[in-house]
């Protein structure tokens, strides 16, 4: 029967009449793309590997070759003994590797395992299905599936022979042959023997140049986690021979080394986001003729010199370098410097010692690095004993500040802002063992993508790069000489480039250290050609709307279509930005939007169980040529479907539509639904049993219904497409299934529980606002992000809406400033050798205009020795924001109860090895250094957080939603929501305020989250993060109502206010200046809402202020004498 029915115009539905014959010749049925390993015994051997190296560009749709595939391991739930936990001790990977395109690359579906001694799953992210282990020992599938599973054990690749390397080399780092590197992170620069070399298992190889990854076997020091006895961890089972399969939302476990789908990408290089040049403010391009500037308001370029801006200015005094070798000064040296002789460790280059200097030698520079121990100095005040049962009064009047590593004024000022990359430690233990003994996590939270009012861009035909770990050259490198530099990462000594000599910001030649690379901490480069695969993607939006009764009743649609008639024109783009719509209730409408048409023509397709694209070529139109077309269909769309009597949702043959019609140039998908998907593939069921919701046992279904949305992500992930979700439901729709759309494709969620545009107005004008910065803000396509660190260091697990392409590469589809990450790091080999360590981040994608980019964000932090220090720069806000991501998947892979026993021990294990390494302290107290004395607190407070409490009736897609959030937030907006803002503003002053902008904005105190601050005579005001409850007293002063609220009382504020009016009167400019002075702190505007006594949103109001006692859950002073009660134990 014929499946597709052409409706004519858009405009109220017609009479629909049948598709010409012959019109509708069916696309292939949606399927993963093919790998490219074949099968063979007890490995996986590359096939095709030299052409398909550099997986160059196919023209037309981009679609890669068919290559063998190997049957797949079935996908299937792992069963307890499969799935044990381990935090810190999973063998880890380097944080510098070679960044070049991985050979060879797995298609979406396709994951590389390997297997250890031991089977270790560090954290599994189980948010969805995890895929089983039922794999015979000698690598063989068992069963088949629609993905293809390529598993690896035993050695990989014996049949490859690597170039040796001295011991000892510059080139660092050794690695068994049970973990060697896999094939194809290598550029094909890079010279490898020819010879097959069989690996003895007892014979260690080097490491060839360019690949500076350590991967190896599990040492047997207890981890951090594991250390944090009940924490969020489990217990280490020796399951050898047993290969662990499937691939973990926002984790990456490293005995499963996850590769890549790679058949559409611009990415060469293994860098990350991308970043436009519309920055608020001044971006600095730089080039080898000289620096101009960029108004992004005009965006032209001035050719004329102009004066250096302070922010790229040298300080007079040369800076100190990183790891014993200090900043050259102006004069440098021009005797030869002698021959080096070959370090004895990577940390060390005494040969580089006899150079002639004007500077300081390596041991006066020690003590000026910082980092060292801060036993001999004075105590700091991060290490002030606070005792936590009789301190009432802890909560600082202001927000808390990230702390300040402990390094020199030249470094500091240096480094990287925290609000940018952060470390849970700002002290870095020497060692595994410390480390342990100290009870906290270690690892980065990143925000790499950030809006930004100042960055150096800059444009060179030269980005100089570490010739062995592929770091970028920045603040915290040593220059040997003038014409040398060692790399702060791997200690590899790399020549300047001549290029490199020039200084175009002074004009000078001979300064190498007074580049812009080397001044700033955060950078973002102008990438040339050999960062591309293919030529870079245009911008490409597709629109996918229910339409179905329950939709058009909420009335989501007139909101949609009227933010995007006012932002069309502010879509991030070039002349080359595409736009197509799809709508979808029990059947899938297309829209022709072909220039030349004189309206919009909707085209029916009813056959959902073989979905095909009717026109591929006329679905997906420029906007600018097609711009009236578009406008005509977003004016007709909200009247189009206003009687429809329709109430199924077919949304999986519409998001296998959009995935079929985006493959050939990938882009962002935007889905708008409303309710559980009832027809076709990806069809759900309710699973949530109303009764349970207060339930303080088990908390089901956190997890997927089926895999099919997770697969439907990788895919588009392999087609550099990410999938965003708006949920607009009025009743369960299985978010935890409905989620994975995201969560693998690197899109983000958005979610408006009870959504109605006039029943819910907080909810319409939610949405509204969110709209415009979702479209309107900078985007990158394309992306792939590395995160390198010194040698020594070690990360084993991500966090975050990504696919985890390669060992250390996330791939991310499309990138967006309001993302944030996470990452758990050990210690693998001991850091006595330095006193400082690095971390870079490095993001690859391409800007909305088409230019390939590369930011890059560097860290730099002390190592220390003692205790006492580890304590002292402990950054507790980071802290708490990684357990919540650990505790997420500690939630979905074990139980609800489980995460929060974790969180709970997590405090108390921190504090009582405080305790155990402080003298004179009485069993009846207790105590936490300054730095952590926040820590049962903020604990607390996540435990009352929507994600992880019980007792209190919650929702379950709000909780899942939560834990959306927790996964996917960056620190600053993560942390309002764990614990909100409180402040008193009926009696706000001139006295403490900041100006801002020619704007006065008053800063009244922190309260307590308790209702012992509340007062009826008073007004309050709780930033929650994404809404503001402005809770006004029964007794409130009529003058403070009537100036700021615009009533004349108390009892005549109405229900439903979301808005304050604009008086003029002192008090209402004040708290207008406060609220905007917030809203602007925040990318996406919270909405307002006042809460009277009778007011329904007072539950929400109550529920945040977290220090009270409620009937399921602990005040804080009782939650404090339960952490000394068990450390007392």
């Amino acid at each position: 029967s014929t499946c597709l029915t052409l409706a004519g115009p858009v405009c109220p539905m017609q009479s629909q009449m049948q598709f010409p014959s012959g019109y509708g010749s069916h696309l292939p049925n949606y399927s993963a793309p093919s790998g490219h390993y074949s099968q063979v015994p007890n490995k996986a051997a590359a096939s095709h590997l030299d052409n398909q190296y550099r997986a160059s560009y196919y023209p037309g749709y981009y679609s890669a070759p068919a290559q063998n595939v190997m049957t797949s391991v079935g996908s299937n739930v792992l069963n307890a003994q499969e799935s044990q936990h381990l935090y810190n001790n999973t063998p880890p990977h380097s944080g510098g590797s070679s960044d070049r395109p991985v050979q060879g690359a797995i298609s979406s579906a396709s994951y590389l395992h390997m297997s250890a001694q031991q089977s270790h799953s560090a954290f599994d992210n189980h948010y969805s299905t995890s895929v089983s282990s039922s794999v015979a020992p000698q690598g063989f599938p068992l069963n088949s599936d629609h993905y293809a599973m390529p598993v690896v054990s035993g050695a990989m690749y014996p049949n490859v022979s690597y170039p040796p390397v001295a011991a000892g080399g510059a080139y660092g780092q050794t690695f068994t042959s049970q973990s060697l590197p896999t094939v194809g992170q290598f550029k094909d620069t890079n010279a490898f023997s020819s010879q097959s070399t069989s690996v003895p298992h007892s014979v260690q190889q080097h490491v060839p140049v360019g690949y500076n990854t350590t991967l190896s076997t599990v040492s047997s020091a207890q981890s951090v986690q594991d250390n944090l006895s009940r924490n969020l961890t489990g217990s280490v089972a020796k399951v050898n021979n047993q290969i662990n399969t499937g691939m973990q939302y926002g984790g990456y476990v490293n005995n499963q080394a996850s590769s890549a789908p790679a058949p559409l990408s611009s990415s060469s290089d293994d860098e990350e986001e991308d970043e436009e040049d519309e920055e608020a403010g001044w971006l600095y391009i730089l080039n080898t003729c000289g620096i101009s500037f960029v108004l992004p308001e005009t965006r032209s370029v001035t050719s004329s010199p102009v004066p250096t801006p302070s922010v790229l200015q040298t300080s007079k005094a040369s800076k100190p370098f990183g790891y014993g070798y200090p900043a050259l000064q102006p004069g440098y040296q021009n005797a030869t410097p002698p021959t080096p002789v070959q370090p004895s460790n990577p940390g060390h280059h005494p040969g580089f010692q006899h150079y002639p200097q004007q500077y300081p030698g390596v041991n006066q520079l020690s003590s000026s690095l910082g980092g060292l121990s801060l036993q001999h100095s004075q105590q700091p005040e991060s290490l002030r004993p606070v005792n936590l049962t009789h301190d009432r009064n802890i909560l600082p009047v202001s927000s808390v500040p990230a702390p300040v590593p402990n390094l020199n004024s030249e470094l500091r000022k240096l480094n990287c802002s925290p609000d940018s990359f952060r470390c849970t430690l700002t002290n870095i233990p020497q060692t595994q063992a410390l480390l342990n003994k100290a009870k906290l996590p270690l690892g980065l939270l990143l925000h790499p993508f950030r809006d930004l009012t100042q960055l150096p861009v800059i444009t060179s035909s030269t980005i100089v790069r570490c010739r062995s770990c592929r770091t970028y050259i920045n603040p915290f490198v040593s220059f040997i000489d003038q014409r040398r530099w060692k790399c702060n990462l791997c200690y590899r000594v790399n020549d300047v480039p001549e290029e490199f000599m020039y200084n175009p910001l002074t004009r000078s030649y001979g300064e190498p250290h007074k580049r812009p690379e080397v001044q700033n901490s955060t950078v973002e480069f102008i990438a040339s050609s050999d960062y591309m695969l293919r030529p870079p993607q245009p911008a490409v939006y597709l629109f996918v709307l229910d339409v179905s009764h329950n939709a058009v009743e909420a009335g989501y649609l007139t909101i949609v279509c009227q933010s995007l008639l006012e932002n069309l024109d502010k879509l991030p783009g070039d002349s080359r930005t595409r736009i197509g719509f799809i709508t979808f209730d029990s059947t899938v409408q297309f829209y022709n939007l072909q220039e030349g048409l004189s309206q919009p023509q909707m085209l029916i397709v009813s056959d959902i169980d073989d979905i095909f694209l009717p026109t591929p070529d006329s679905l997906l139109v420029n906007l600018h040529e097609s711009k009236e077309l578009i406008k005509d269909l977003l004016n007709a769309l909200p009247n189009m479907f206003t009687n429809t009597r329709e109430t199924h949702s077919a949304l999986g043959p519409a998001l296998q539509a959009a995935f079929k019609l985006m493959s050939p140039t990938g882009g962002r998908i935007s889905v708008f639904q409303t309710q559980l998907p009832s027809l076709g593939a990806g069809l759900l069921h309710s699973r949530e049993d109303p009764n349970q919701r207060s339930s303080t046992k088990v908390v089901q279904h956190l997890g997927p219904a089926t895999d099919f949305y997770k697969k439907l992500a990788l895919d588009c992930s392999g087609q550099q497409i990410a999938v965003d979700l708006f949920l607009l439901s009025s009743q369960y729709s299985d978010l935890a299934s409905l989620a994975c759309m995201s969560k693998y494709s690197a899109g983000c969620i958005y979610y408006y529980p009870s959504f109605h545009r006039t029943h819910n107005p907080a909810q319409a004008e939610k949405l509204q606002k969110d709209l415009k910065r979702y479209l309107t803000r900078k985007i990158g396509f394309e992306a792939v992000m590395r995160i390198r660190c010194t040698k020594g260091l070690s990360i084993h697990t991500f966090h975050g809406n990504f696919f985890v392409r390669s060992t250390d590469l996330l791939s991310l589809a499309n990138v967006n400033p309001d993302a944030g990450f996470a990452v758990q790091m050990s210690i693998e080999e001991s850091l006595t050798d330095t006193s400082l360590v690095c971390f870079q981040t490095a993001l690859l994608y391409t800007s909305s205009k088409g230019e390939r980019r590369i930011r890059v964000h560097t860290l730099c932090l002390p190592v220390v020795s003692s205790l006492s220090d580890v304590y002292a720069g402990a950054d507790v806000q980071a802290v708490v924001c990684l357990l919540a991501n650990m505790a997420v998947d500690r939630s979905i892979s074990s139980s609800l109860a489980d995460a929060r026993d974790a969180l709970v021990n997590a405090v108390v294990d921190s504090l009582a090895a405080y305790m155990s390494t402080a003298s004179n302290l009485q069993q009846s107290m207790l105590i936490a250094p300054t730095s952590l004395k926040l820590f049962p607190l903020y604990i607390l407070a996540l435990l009352k957080q929507k994600a992880f409490r019980t007792g209190t009736s919650t929702r379950l897609d709000d909780r899942v939603y939560a834990m959306c959030q927790m996964k996917s937030q960056p620190l600053v907006h993560l942390m309002k929501m764990i614990h909100p803002n409180l402040y008193r503003i009926d009696k706000l002053t001139d006295e403490t305020t900041i100006h801002v902008n020619d704007r006065v904005v008053p800063q009244p105190p922190l309260q307590k989250l308790s209702a012992e601050k509340l007062t009826r005579e008073g007004a309050f005001l709780m930033d929650c993060g994404s809404v503001f409850y402005l809770w006004i007293g029964k007794n409130c002063d009529n003058n403070f109502i009537k100036d700021v609220l615009g009533y004349p009382n108390y009892a005549s504020v109405p229900q439903k206010m979301t808005q304050l009016p604009e008086v003029d009167a002192p008090s209402s400019e004040r708290t207008r200046s406060f609220i905007s002075w917030l809203r602007d702190s925040r990318p996406l505007s919270p909405v307002l809402q006042v809460i009277k006594d009778e007011n329904p949103a007072k539950t929400d109001f109550f529920q945040h202020l977290i220090e009270d006692r409620t009937e399921a859950a602990f005040s804080y002073y009782e939650f404090l004498l339960n952490i000394q009660q068990q450390i007392c134990k």
